[in-house]
């Protein structure tokens, strides 16, 4: 007996996925194979993060703001209210607001921003949730340890602004 037979002939369970012509909806494909991560051409950018203490930052000498007019200003005027919670606020927006209130952010990490007080140094992250702020016992004044506090985006602007600059 031969063991050639015409495709026609072969039922599609003997070579299941052989054949070109099934569908997509008939094979049973993972939505994200696996090997198609293995394409990526640089490692996970978790792996490659600086620490943030070294991350540069994002500020402009005194000279050159002087200069030219900074682009927030556009975001500024479309500030909500200050008694309006931080969530109705838009990102844009809120990256205007901190960068009026001193704070630089970082170029590796858009989420965190950097600020020096003549009383202290801070870093400030925005979280999914909630905005972080940590003043630094290396800053000016006499911290024994960082200082970590967690505000939520419910609290209005003008609440988070008055307890972030009241410092530790």
């Amino acid at each position: 007996m031969s063991m050639s037979m015409p495709i026609s002939t072969l039922s599609s369970s003997t070579f299941p996925n052989s054949n070109p012509f099934l569908t997509l909806s008939s094979q049973k494909f993972p939505l994200f194979p696996k090997p198609l991560l293995l394409l990526l051409p640089f490692p996970h950018p978790l792996s490659l993060r600086t620490p943030t203490f070294l991350s540069p930052l994002l500020c402009k000498s005194p000279e050159a703001e002087a200069e030219a007019p900074p682009p927030e200003d556009h975001w500024l005027q479309k500030l909500p209210e200050k008694s309006k919670p931080l969530y109705s606020h838009s990102l844009p927006c809120i990256e205007a607001w901190l960068r009026s209130l001193g704070f630089c952010q970082s170029k590796e990490d858009r989420a965190l921003w950097l600020v020096h007080k003549p009383d202290w140094h801070a870093h400030l992250s925005l979280d999914v949730t909630d905005l972080y702020i940590r003043y630094l016992k290396s800053g000016p004044g006499n911290l024994e340890k960082d200082v970590e506090r967690r505000f939520s985006y419910a609290l209005s602007r003008e609440d988070i602004e008055n307890a972030v600059l009241g410092g530790p």
